[in-house]
């Protein structure tokens, strides 16, 4: 019983020397524990997951201080200008933070479809 005892306390107080079998065994143990741990142990240490926006959203800067943000048509739903209006806010808010929309421009196709929306929009 007293030799366990004296095993354990060495393995404890890391008494043995590089190359024996006892430090390959500790290593190897101290090893699984940090590749294998998070398997099994949450440690809380993911990032957050962030939903992108499900839209093709593309931002060039405006010669007046402003941003114009072009968005696909196929985002909106259409309406009236004030529900197209609300919706491409609703677009360009978690993208820009609080902005106010200045203008809005439909971007036709060669079949005169409207193929997506560039929207200027001011920081306020």
């Amino acid at each position: 019983m007293k030799g366990i005892w004296r095993t354990i306390r060495s393995y404890i107080l890391w008494s043995y020397e590089r190359g024996t079998i006892q430090y390959d065994v500790m290593v190897t143990l101290i090893l699984l524990f940090i590749f294998l741990s998070p398997y099994w142990i949450n440690f809380k240490d993911k990032p957050v997951e962030r939903n992108p926006h499900p839209t093709g959203v593309v931002v060039v800067p405006d010669a007046s201080g402003g941003f114009i943000y072009q968005i696909q048509a196929s985002a909106v739903r259409g309406g009236d200008d004030a529900a197209l209006h609300d919706q491409l806010l609703h677009i360009i808010e978690p993208i820009a933070g609080a902005v106010s929309i200045t203008r809005i421009e439909p971007v036709r196709d060669h079949a005169g479809h409207i193929s997506s929306y560039r929207v200027w929009v001011q920081r306020g």
